[in-house]
């Protein structure tokens, strides 16, 4: 079998931060042996979720079995899930902001046997829908739980509190027409309708305005999908909350290293 190395575009410094939290699991679960160290275990971790590689691909590399593999990501993912932002802790981020922007991804995965629910009309493919707010400049700011794809984004929204998280805050939201009757303090662009067949010069003057500040948020939509893993999910998707959190609480760690 042919190998080769690999780069992953992260810091030295996530990499020991997520070996930290490993080790320190390892003590407080008083495991005398692991096949891998800390530091590897968080390498392969690191390997997978941003280089997207299949659990095959890293059990050869670091030669371990699959299942092995599989349990350390497993391990990982959710230790690191447990570090994220909940709700609460994600509206107050965005109550410091000026305003902040809601949009909504789609993250593939592989079709099921009960598809129906997670197939999406609007992608024409299976997944699971993803709320995701930014800050004014396009950074990432949360990531909502993993509802199926053939949700509606603004329903996807209200299911999870968002909407009314934020106007309870009252913090400013721009979002794009999948959002219009969301109320409170979210802002969507003027659409068109039955009764108003054509926008006025002003409306759609203000549009242009409003998608050139919405469009900061695909910064944020692409600072997640960055993470390979998030290519296509070959795995449950009720894993895929947990990935998610995952890769916010890493991309938390990589942001403050870079600002100092």
């Amino acid at each position: 079998m042919l190998s080769y190395r690999a780069a992953i575009p992260l810091s030295n410094h996530t990499l020991a931060h997520l070996a930290d939290l490993i080790r320190a699991r390892r003590a407080e679960r008083r495991c005398r042996w692991r096949r891998l160290s800390a530091g590897r275990q968080a390498l392969l971790v690191l390997a997978h979720l941003r280089n997207g590689d299949t659990y095959t691909r890293l059990a050869s590399g670091f030669s371990i079995g699959t299942t092995t593999a599989w349990r350390y990501v497993r391990e990982s993912v959710d230790l690191l899930a447990a570090l994220a932002d909940d709700l609460q802790a994600a509206v107050a981020r965005a109550g410091r902001l000026a305003y902040a922007i809601l949009d909504a991804t789609l993250i593939p995965i592989d079709r099921l046997a009960d598809q129906k629910p997670y197939y999406s009309g609007k992608h024409r493919r299976h997944g699971v829908n993803i709320q995701v707010l930014a800050d004014p400049i396009g950074r990432l700011v949360w990531a909502s739980p993993a509802l199926p794809g053939a949700v509606h984004d603004l329903t996807a929204a209200r299911t999870i509190g968002l909407i009314d998280a934020l106007t309870s805050a009252g913090v400013q939201i721009l979002a794009d027409k999948g959002y219009q009757g969301a109320g409170g303090t979210i802002r969507t662009p003027f659409k068109r309708h039955r009764y108003r067949p054509r926008l006025s010069s002003g409306q759609k003057a203000v549009n242009r305005s409003h998608a050139r500040i919405r469009a900061m948020g695909e910064r944020a939509v692409a600072i997640l999908k960055a993470w390979k893993v998030l290519a296509k999910l070959r795995c449950c998707p009720h894993r895929a909350t947990a990935i998610v959190q995952a890769i916010l609480t890493l991309e938390a760690i990589e942001t403050t290293r870079y600002s100092g």
